[in-house]
């Protein structure tokens, strides 16, 4: 068993999800989104699942609260461009088993993924 974990070194959400798998001995693939940004083909697989780009946003992560975006009313490829260059806006981790996705804190499912 292999899980790709996305997300970013100062999310705690990220580092309890390394953690849950590491505890479990499962391998894990780590992408950090600061080093090396979400593929748009790799986005959309959680973009699906999520019924929509906007459904993984952050709303309360500090970038979102920052530049206002509260308050804009942007095109899917303004809020790519914004994901792609502030990873923090997304909720983390982005978890992917195989073609099974997670997003955020997500326990209940990653032990599914384990029966």
């Amino acid at each position: 068993m292999e899980v790709q974990i996305f997300g970013i070194k100062k999310s705690q959400d990220a580092r309890k999800a390394e953690r849950f798998f590491k505890e479990r001995k499962v391998k894990i693939h780590h992408v950090d989104l600061e080093v090396r940004p979400i593929a748009k083909g790799e986005l959309a697989r959680f973009v699906q699942k999520a019924g929509g780009l906007l459904n993984l946003i952050d709303k309360g992560s500090k970038t979102y609260q920052k530049k206002g975006l509260e308050f804009m009313k942007l095109s899917e490829d303004r809020w790519l461009e914004l994901v792609q260059d502030h990873p923090d806006l997304l909720i983390l981790p982005l978890v992917r088993f195989g073609q099974k996705v997670t997003i955020g804190h997500d326990e209940a499912t990653w032990k599914s993924w384990m029966e």
